[in-house]
């Protein structure tokens, strides 16, 4: 089909929003209008034009060595591009052995992938030229578009306009190119110098310049890959499309993202979930300081950082979250040749004591067994052990230990009934017998797994004055991945662990609550929006809205006057407690707002005095609203649960331990809602001081099935009013039975 000029139903009104969106991934906002007008074309068939093209074309191919045009072409052509492969320069008629064309119109019929490398303002022109022609697919490496600033940006969202309308798909801007490694494409359309192995993991990154050394080290680390992705600006395709196609791929097990912001986490969630249990996802995310986070006037919102909510959302969908690059790898290579882990007891055999306590140590702080060896496992390692040997866990072999000494005991171990999974360290005391023993260790793995111990998951740590990564091949094309360093293979098993055991839970369940009453609850919101604008509710606002959503406040009211106070503390258990009601005023006890401990009228009426003298001695009488006047509570714990609503992520549900504990200690989970049974439990499990909540040295425990009923109705009123930006209940008392909340402040904000 050609096609002349963009259709009618072109994409027009693009908003940039970087904060919400529906149609990309980079925060270009369509309106619901606009997306029903999109065209109806084949995604999965565009994107194999990008993976497995028959023909691709180098827009902007260059004489120059230097010039990227230049290197792009070269390395397609070294790599051994299976296909034909066709340079646009109107100035020459050949380049590197292949015949030039002068101009886009000029390519052969079947052209399905595009690199264009021309500069920026001609971009636009040259996709109008591949669309003529019927190119879906094009890699912009071109630069000058939104990381350049406002005018960078109207031009990005120009060409994704243009791009769009034409029913195309576009890498880019700004990125550094693709690479298909296997070896029936042989693609490397990047102007990277290194072509990585061929194997079976995907990688998308938004760094240019990280994704050339990550390339660098797949090589290192003999990682094969099957497919890369430099997603640059990210216009139009994102990794959600990414992991969406790599999906279904045959050619893909594990999938990889080096990650620096987000374009619709809400669509990522959805999608991790489901691919997650099919093909781990293992990502590195960048900006993990609080360097960017402001308080706001709120518990919940001045304790949460961004990355909170990045780490709530990979916890929630299964993304398997390392700290740096090298993690990324040894993981990768533990997923994509071995099975993850039954359980977490983990056998370790080593020819040197020292690497062995090391990958001991980092086990049992990663939440591994180093499981003590049944009897029978022990005399039967003693049988072909010198006695010096340790026989245990770890087995220590010695350093005399040959490689048959190897075989005997790693199949012993393997095989025990007592270990799921198992680390062979090997320290090269002798270069000349170094072969013999890798090829001792591979027939140990082999023997077990031709016995009984087919799914348990080998790692091995090769400690060489070399220093280099060396992969064990064993029978039937098993290979064991190695590593340099004894904490490399136990933090990739336990990553393994953590993975198995989500993918071992159930789909997860959201209650409902169906008599709550959301609506009046989301109209006294709108309404005091109508009223105030974006403020905090009043006491008795925020006690309706705890009424409506079903949340146990404590027994009390409000008094406006000394006499008042007096009545409603009748009506309670002596003593009771004065809280000084006020929107402005958010840490009470430091203005002398809070009296406890109250027997009697002449006390409360005392009491009530001091909280007005205490607010007129530093000017700010007319911040109190009234005094909160409630009994006095023994035997709880002090909780905080709160909501704040990320202006990116959604809301963010956060629970700790309450008063000075979670500001102190941050001792604190969060999650993002909607939050599910699993998640609230995990939540309350999560926190440091979850053993007070347990019971410890005569304190009682507390009702965990509450507070988990308490959190997830949070999360639940967050859903259902998006008028509430944030919530703070702090503290919550955590009781025997049931569980209260003490002190409410809620704020709310337009949406």
């Amino acid at each position: 089909m050609t096609l002349q000029s963009p259709p009618q139903t072109a994409i027009v009104g693009f908003r940039l929003d970087p904060f919400q969106e529906r149609g990309s991934d980079q925060g270009f906002v369509l309106t619901e209008e606009v997306v029903a007008l999109l065209p109806a074309a084949n995604e999965r068939h565009t994107f194999d034009a990008f993976f497995c093209p028959r023909s691709i074309a180098v827009i902007g191919a260059s004489r120059q060595p230097d010039a990227i045009g230049h290197k792009v072409l070269k390395a397609l052509l070294d790599a051994g591009f299976s296909g034909p492969v066709y340079p646009v320069n109107r100035n020459v008629s050949e380049l590197l052995g292949k015949t030039a064309y002068r101009q886009t119109r000029d390519l052969p019929e079947g052209t399905d992938l595009a690199i264009i490398v021309v500069p920026a303002t001609s971009v636009a022109a040259t996709i109008h030229d591949c669309a003529s022609i019927g190119i879906r697919a094009v890699v912009v490496i071109s630069a000058g578009y939104s990381e350049v600033g406002e005018v960078g940006r109207e031009a990005q969202l120009s060409l994704l306009n243009t791009v769009r309308g034409y029913g195309m798909r576009m890498i880019g801007p700004n990125c550094f190119g693709i690479i298909n490694a296997s070896a029936a494409v042989r693609m490397n359309a990047s102007f990277s110098p290194v072509f990585p192995p061929a194997g079976r993991v995907s990688m998308a990154s938004q760094s240019g310049a990280l994704g050339l050394m990550i390339l660098g080290l797949a090589k290192q680390f003999d990682l094969g890959i099957s497919k890369f992705v430099s997603l640059g600006n990210k216009a139009d395709v994102s990794s959600n499309d990414l992991i969406e196609y790599w999906e279904a791929d045959s050619d893909t097990d594990v999938i990889l993202l080096y990650l620096e912001s987000f374009g619709n986490p809400t669509k990522f969630s959805r999608l991790a979930r489901r691919i997650a249990r099919k093909k781990p996802i293992i990502a590195v995310k960048s900006g993990r300081t609080r360097a960017g986070a402001k308080a706001a006037g709120s518990h919940t919102a001045a304790l949460a950082a961004s990355d909170d909510a990045v780490d709530a959302l990979f916890r929630q969908s299964g993304v398997i979250r390392v700290d740096t690059l090298e993690e990324m790898f040894d993981l990768a290579a533990a997923l994509s040749h071995q099975a993850l882990p039954a359980g977490r007891r983990v056998g370790i055999v080593s020819n040197a004591g020292g690497p062995a306590i090391l990958c001991s140590d980092t086990c049992e702080s990663l939440g591994l067994e180093v499981v003590e060896f049944a009897a029978s496992t022990q005399a039967s390692l003693r049988q072909s052990l010198p006695p010096a040997a340790a026989v245990s866990n770890p087995v220590d072999m010695v350093a005399s230990a040959s490689a048959s000494h190897f075989k005997s005991v790693i199949e012993t171990v393997l095989c025990a009934p007592e270990v799921d999974a198992l680390i062979v360290m090997y320290t090269v005391l002798d270069e000349d017998v170094n072969k013999i023993v890798l090829g001792g260790i591979s027939e140990g793995v082999a023997g077990a797994r031709s016995k009984m111990a087919s799914r348990k998951p080998v790692l091995f740590c090769l400690m060489s004055p070399q220093g280099v990564h060396v992969s064990l091949p064993c029978a039937h094309g098993e290979t064991v991945p190695g590593y340099r360093f004894p904490e490399q293979p136990a933090r990739a098993l336990a990553h393994m662990l953590r993975h198995a055991t989500w993918k071992a839970k159930p789909e997860p369940q959201f209650p409902m609550f169906p008599e709550a009453r959301y609506d009046e609850a989301r109209s006294l919101c709108q309404g005091a929006l109508a009223k105030r604008g974006k403020s905090w509710l009043t006491a008795s606002e925020c006690r309706r809205i705890l009424d409506c959503a079903l949340l146990p406040a404590l027994s009390g009211g409000i008094a406006q006057t000394i006499d008042e106070a007096v009545e409603i503390a009748k009506n309670l258990a002596s003593p009771v407690a004065l809280k000084l009601v006020s929107q402005e005023i958010t840490h009470k006890t430091e203005v002398g707002g809070v009296i406890l401990g109250l027997s009697t009228a002449d006390a409360v009426r005392e009491g009530f005095k001091s909280i007005v003298a205490s607010l007129e001695r530093i000017g700010r009488s007319g911040d109190m609203e009234g005094v909160l006047v409630q009994p006095m509570v023994t035997g709880a714990t002090e909780i905080l649960v709160g909501m704040t609503r990320d202006r990116l992520f959604g809301p963010l549900i956060a629970m700790g331990l309450g008063g000075i504990h979670v500001e102190i200690l941050r001792d604190i989970c969060f999650r993002l809602a909607p939050i599910s049974t699993d998640d609230a439990e995990e939540m309350i499990r999560g926190i440091k001081g979850y053993p007070l909540l347990e019971g410890y040295r005569g304190h009682p425990a507390a009702d965990i099935p509450a507070i988990a009923d308490l959190l997830l109705k949070v999360s639940r009123l967050s859903e259902a009013v998006p008028e509430i930006a944030a919530i703070d209940l702090n503290p919550v008392m955590a009781l025997e039975r049931g569980c209260a909340v003490v002190d409410v402040r809620i704020q709310i904000s337009a949406t």
